[in-house]
């Protein structure tokens, strides 16, 4: 995929056992979310805030979205990263 190419934002996180295309290209989302996560925001908030979903239209695809991606920021820096280091 060409760099000037952006893999648009998921209303769920395509999951996979390994690092995807979509991780790689979201990881400073994933970082926003368990920053926010320390700061005990709501998945509501976070929505909000990081993915920019307007809650009062999409109440279940915001919080369905930004659980989603935190799981998988979760995933990440507990299991992923060991991708994002192997030769």
């Amino acid at each position: 995929m060409p760099a000037t190419d952006k893999i648009p934002l998921a209303s769920e996180v395509p999951w996979s056992d390994s690092v995807t295309a979509y991780d790689k290209e979201h990881f400073t989302i994933y970082m926003r979310f368990l920053d926010a996560a320390a700061d005990n925001a709501s998945y509501e908030e976070m929505a909000d805030l990081i993915l920019g979903i307007d809650l009062e239209r999409e109440p279940e695809r915001a919080r369905n979205a930004a659980r989603s991606h935190l799981d998988r920021a979760n995933w990440m820096v507990t299991t992923g990263y060991k991708d994002l280091f192997a030769s």
